[in-house]
């Protein structure tokens, strides 16, 4: 890559930022209002409820209607992260698409990898969890407070824990 590529997509990411996860994210924009906004910006986001101080960190994140997103979540990005209707969303919540494969010795983090993650309709992510790239979490399915999910979660499961482990399937409307 040239100096000047470079350089064209550090203030293409700087403007993005600026935008999304500056005045966007800030807590001037009402909450009801957030997801009109980040229509505007380029992101498939249908009408829903996002607090502030949530990280978009690109564009390719689609947020069903009716779902809540609370304070200071993290959407990578680095890979396409998809959201269904009526998601419940805690505060803090990572969702990280990017990580690294194992290099050797003299730099343990190789290259960049990514992958995507889904949430379906109707799942209730808990404060402080951590999904992980490539997770897929399944209708209606619960992902406990604090939980790290490395592998993707059956609807209407319930998981906890670190790594989060079955708990159970939850009773409900099927």
């Amino acid at each position: 890559m040239n100096t000047l590529t470079g350089v064209t997509k550090e203030l293409a990411r700087a403007a993005r930022d600026a935008t999304l996860n500056g005045f966007i994210a800030s807590t001037v924009v009402p909450p009801r209002e957030r997801w009109r906004m980040l229509r505007a910006a380029g992101m498939p986001v249908e009408r829903s409820y996002i607090q502030a101080r949530c990280f978009f960190g690109a564009r390719n994140i689609a947020i069903g209607a009716g779902t809540f997103v609370n304070y200071g979540c993290f959407f990578d990005g680095s890979a396409a992260i998809t959201i269904g209707r009526n998601v419940r969303i805690g505060m803090q919540v990572l969702l990280v698409t990017g990580s690294h494969e194992i290099g050797g010795p003299e730099q343990r983090a190789g290259r960049e990898t990514s992958a995507p993650i889904v949430v379906e309709d109707g799942a209730w992510i808990g404060a402080g969890a951590k999904i992980m790239p490539g997770v897929t979490i399944g209708r209606g399915a619960i992902v406990a407070a604090g939980a790290v999910v490395t592998r993707s979660v059956q609807a209407m499961e319930t998981v906890a824990g670190v790594p989060a482990r079955t708990l159970g399937a939850r009773r409900g409307q099927e």
